[in-house]
């Protein structure tokens, strides 16, 4: 009903305000403008209309979990029951996935990756985002309000986060002696390997761990662009279905990316446990 209403109600102003002065559509920005107004008032720092979303969309989502759900008990209300549902669901897809030692210490970093995630993906089908904001000199429309996953730097800061967030749960829970072994050591068997053949295979390790490492080193870069590029992506084609008819053709589009916003905070959040647990819970076979 929310994304109808956001259809019905602010199609036709996206369609005025997504047009330059030419009245030609313009498609969604590759990159978050900012708002100098707010960056002046906080020290000049660079206030952008993903980071202010980010604030908005993340304040109003907390303070309406603690409304609705209140103070728990065991006889759960109804927001409460959705939660637990949700904790429970993730908690029986990532614990086989990290493994028994990991997984108390991993999973509220991916439940919070998940959560955090959904909404923001989720943000820019509410209404008035993407909508409202003023005209620069060349007649382009800078909005005030973005989704924070349209935004390369939010979706790198989330996947460098993960990726911190990997090596000290790794190394606190395999040990560094287990985790540079994983990267670098032989897997051969010494008992069923012959001794030379073992002494051959050494280097051979070695030299995979430093391409395992290179493809370490690259997991922000595809972590952070896949998130980045699905959700970049829904908005410009919410954005050009709008253009072209403004009240029932973007409908079925808007349920597609309630679609795309739930599966892109599932890979994300798969993904960071799967680089976890092939070491945590390799490690409990060893």
């Amino acid at each position: 009903m929310k994304q109808i209403l956001t259809v019905l109600l602010f199609s036709p102003l996206s369609v005025v305000f997504g047009a330059d002065s030419s009245g030609k559509s313009v498609g969604v920005s590759p990159y978050a403008y900012e708002i100098e107004e707010f960056s002046e008032k906080l020290f000049n720092l660079p206030v952008t209309n993903a980071i202010l979303t980010t604030w908005v969309v993340s304040i109003i989502f907390i303070l309406v979990v603690r409304f609705a759900v209140g103070k728990p008990s065991l006889i759960p209300n109804k927001a409460q029951l959705v939660l637990e549902t949700l904790i429970e669901g993730l908690k029986g897809l990532l614990e086989p996935i990290l493994g028994k030692k990991a997984f108390p210490q991993a999973f509220p970093l991916l439940l919070g990756f998940f959560v955090f995630i959904l909404i923001h993906n989720w943000s820019g089908l509410l209404p008035g985002i993407g909508v409202f904001g003023f005209y620069d000199a060349q007649g382009h429309l800078n909005y005030w309000l973005r989704p924070a996953s349209s935004d390369l730097n939010a979706a790198l800061g989330l996947a460098l986060i993960a990726m911190i967030a990997w090596a000290y749960l790794t190394i606190k829970v395999s040990g560094i002696k287990f985790f540079l072994w994983e990267l670098f050591g032989n897997k051969a068997s010494k008992k069923e390997t012959p001794a030379p053949i073992y002494l051959m295979l050494t280097p051979i390790f070695i030299l995979v761990g430093f391409i395992e490492v290179i493809s370490i080193a690259f997991r922000p870069v595809s972590l952070s662009f896949r998130l980045f590029g699905n959700v970049y992506g829904g908005e410009n084609l919410l954005t050009s279905m709008t253009g072209l008819v403004p009240y029932l053709l973007p409908i079925p589009f808007y349920f597609y990316e309630i679609l795309v916003g739930v599966v892109q905070a599932l890979i994300f959040t798969l993904l960071v446990a799967i680089y976890i647990g092939l070491i945590t819970n390799h490690g409990e076979e060893h």
